[in-house]
């Protein structure tokens, strides 16, 4: 596959930073779900505002500003991103760190039925077949929560839809997200504004300490970014499939160790069915890379 050791480092980097987001979100107590979100909008918009500067972006920011079509986009990304962003603080911060992590792990399957309903793709039996098992996965996992998965499956779907709206997009990492943070800063800021009426924000009211953590969350959303930017550039598509995974697995493992939420057998069950799913879909992903590349080229 080619890819440098650079880029496996940086890519890992990226996922293992995404994978110890669990643990800094219940930091920011007592800022609720909600609050931690705005925050999040609000200074990832600052911090991406000033790498903008320092990396002289300003006039590919301008031109994203004047284009119709790709502020449409970018609108629709940064209501999905605010789904995925609020759904992953939500779960984190109430007892649902092992639901997130399954979301993250189901979402190559969900990417892939997007493709099928929306870009009319047509699947292979092996990826048919993972679908289906994943399918049934949720169906277990169902039945053993006595409700849906909804954490797993708002993480899943917004991100599965974040990530083809980028694709469409095709920005930059920084001037994307800073144009889909501005957007939806407006109402981030409202929504502060209505807390410090209602003497509900936390930030300024539980010491200097919160104030940093709440800051820092533009500093965590932005480095992973910025690592995962740089390995794009050096690794295969197929590597960075592969290295996805490093992030829900860190997230699943401190949901049963940091945060020893409860695993039943049905929802062990539900699991390894996903990690069966998966197992089949990276096998054949990786065997269809594989054929391409022997296949001669027609003369």
């Amino acid at each position: 596959m080619n890819d440098s050791r650079s880029g496996v480092a940086l890519g890992a980097s990226a996922y293992v930073c995404w994978g110890f987001f669990p643990l800094y979100w219940p930091l920011l107590e007592p800022a609720g779900s909600l609050e931690i979100l705005a925050h999040r909008v609000i200074w990832s918009l600052l911090f991406v505002l000033v790498l903008i500067s320092i990396t002289r972006r300003w006039g590919k920011f301008g031109s994203i500003a004047r284009d119709r079509s790709m502020m449409l986009i970018l609108a629709a990304a940064s209501i999905v991103i605010a789904l995925n962003w609020g759904g992953f603080i939500y779960g984190v911060t109430n007892g649902h760190v092992i639901e997130t992590s399954l979301g993250y792990f189901i979402n190559p399957l969900v990417t892939v039925l997007l493709g099928v309903f929306v870009l009319k793709e047509t699947l292979r039996p092996a990826q048919w077949i993972a679908v289906g098992i994943g399918a049934l996965a949720v169906v277990v996992l169902t039945v053993d929560y006595g409700r849906l998965p909804w954490v797993a499956l708002l993480v899943a779907f917004s991100f599965a839809t974040y990530g083809f709206l980028k694709k469409k997009a095709n920005l930059g990492a920084f001037e994307g997200l800073g144009m889909e943070t501005l957007i939806l800063a407006p109402v981030a800021l409202v929504f502060l504004a209505a807390l410090q009426l209602r003497g509900d924000l936390s930030f300024g009211h539980e010491g200097s300490a919160n104030v940093l953590l709440l800051i820092g969350t533009g500093v965590v959303t932005a480095i992973p970014l910025l690592l995962f930017g740089a390995a794009a550039t050096r690794l295969s598509l197929t590597t960075i499939g592969l290295l996805q995974y490093l992030g829900p697995i860190l997230q699943f493992i401190f949901g049963l160790t940091i945060f020893d939420e409860q695993m039943s057998t049905a929802r062990w069950v539900g699991f390894v069915l996903v990690w069966l799913a998966l197992a089949i879909f990276t096998a054949d992903a990786l065997t269809s890379r594989r054929r391409v590349r022997t296949e001669p080229v027609p003369i």
